[in-house]
């Protein structure tokens, strides 16, 4: 069922699916919440499913008064209250990772587990911070449709790009209701993002972790590095994705997602 409420102002759209455990997935940069469409594929009904657009992205109202990612992590206890929960399961892709990491940081009662796929505790080298600029550049001189046909298939293997370029051109196609501000917006408060790496050596509940072999956005290297630091972890590495696991691999990315949620009592 798709509900919407006012978040600072503006209208923000989320689906609310199946009864059960509670469980919030946040989409990343450049996606909106049917990202999450095939990896939910048969658990609809499973658990209780809150997935919300972002502001900015989908059917979620761009919010100017947003700055650092966890002022946009301050929907969360909005659909929570809204949805009379007080403890949710909280799963986010790339930047819906940082997000949740920015959240669970600041109130880990609320959350009964963590999931990151394909995202990282890590704040943005000076590198990458630089590349985020040359983006935000583009993206003012360009447009959001160029920069979009460019850096969505950048996000997946060169294989999978190659056997299934009807599944990336869909997603660009997807993807072109974004609006150039929305994705300044983005890049701005994750080039702004401080390390959130100290939190997960203190939380003490489980951590799902997926990463993949090919993913040049959140190395492997760096998902390898953070995986050890929470007392709990759940890890798993896809051999044949980039930073788009649950569409490069679905299958596995549903059973990994599905056996760690299975754990928890309702």
């Amino acid at each position: 069922m798709q509900k919407s409420l006012l978040f600072r102002g503006e209208s923000l759209k989320y689906e609310s699916l199946g009864k059960g455990l509670p469980v919030m997935l946040l989409h990343g940069f450049m996606e909106d919440r049917r990202i999450w469409d095939i990896v939910l594929n048969g658990m609809e009904s499973k658990y209780h499913w809150i997935i919300p657009d972002l502001p900015g992205s989908g059917e979620s109202v761009r919010n100017a008064s947003l700055i650092e990612l966890k002022d946009f992590s301050a929907l969360i206890p909005s659909i929570l209250e809204e949805e009379g929960i007080s403890e949710t399961v909280l799963i986010g892709h790339s930047m819906g990772g940082y997000i949740s990491l920015a959240f669970a940081s600041e109130h880990p009662e609320k959350i009964k587990a963590l999931g990151l796929f394909h995202s990282s505790s890590y704040a943005d080298s000076p590198e990458k911070k630089e590349a985020r600029e040359k983006n935000i550049r583009f993206i003012e001189k360009n447009g959001s449709k160029l920069f979009l046909e460019q850096a969505i298939p950048a996000l997946f293997s060169e294989k999978f790009q190659s056997s299934h370029p009807e599944t990336v051109s869909q997603l660009v196609l997807r993807s072109a209701n974004f609006r150039p501000e929305s994705l300044v917006q983005y890049l701005e408060a994750m080039k702004r993002r401080p390390a959130t790496t100290p939190f997960l050596t203190s939380f003490t509940k489980p951590i799902l972790f997926i990463m993949g072999v090919e993913d040049k956005a959140v190395p492997l290297k760096d998902s390898l590095e953070q995986c050890h630091l929470p007392g709990i972890s759940y890890i798993h590495v896809l051999t044949h994705s980039a930073h788009m696991g649950m569409i490069e691999e679905p299958g596995l990315c549903s059973n990994y997602l599905d056996r760690f949620l299975e754990q928890f009592p309702v």
